[in-house]
């Protein structure tokens, strides 16, 4: 297995914004970017799209740009988008409701291969598969399922990820609006929405 490359968690972030830019150039039938209008078009500088894309070796030609095909594939790789990655949510209220129902996970390489809940009887049918919780150790180890969205009360989330953790989860995107303590091995990704709703009511004049 090739040894994976130590990226800052900031440039993968940035590799995310890159590659969504480069699936619009596709759908235009762009063959070639440049890092200029690269960086434009994500929002960053040129230095730091070349810096993020540096850790791949040369990627680009001098006065020609990148490949867009090629440079898709190459982040695609490392995000783990080539290969259908997939993820289980948990909580299926209001949130986790609507995310069961959003069709865009597919396109970026992730399927949700099921969702648990307390109470999965008293939940109207859903395309993914809703199990009980008792559940979910078995599903993660069965399916070998890495990832996790967590759209669960504060009051239950820490107890939820612990055993998420225990059962083999490595990454988790977290909707709860609390603060989860988690092995140095896995990794969080908080969404808190009043908190974002918070930071753009200082810029209303």
């Amino acid at each position: 297995m090739p040894t994976k490359i130590d990226i800052p968690r900031k440039s993968i972030y940035r590799l995310s914004i890159y590659q969504r830019c480069l699936h619009r150039l596709r759908e235009n039938r762009v063959d070639t970017v440049s890092s200029a209008a690269l960086a434009k078009a994500a929002g960053v500088k040129s230095t730091q799209l070349r810096k993020d894309l540096a850790y791949f070796g040369q990627l680009g030609t001098r006065g020609l740009g990148y490949n867009v095909d090629a440079l898709s594939t190459t982040i695609g790789d490392v995000l783990g988008q080539n290969k259908l990655q997939p993820v289980i949510l948990v909580g299926v209220g209001n949130l986790g409701s609507a995310l069961l129902h959003y069709g865009g996970f597919r396109k970026e390489g992730f399927e949700i291969a099921a969702a648990f809940d307390l109470n999965p009887k008293k939940l109207p049918s859903l395309k993914v598969p809703v199990l009980n919780m008792s559940e979910a150790a078995t599903f993660i180890t069965r399916h070998h399922v890495k990832m996790a969205i967590l759209t669960v009360p504060a009051n239950n989330a820490q107890s939820v990820t612990n055993d998420l953790v225990q059962h083999g989860i490595q990454a988790i995107l977290n909707f709860s609006p609390t603060v989860l303590d988690v092995p140095e091995h896995v990794v969080v990704n908080s969404v808190d929405l009043a908190v974002e709703l918070e930071n753009l009511s200082y810029f209303i004049r």
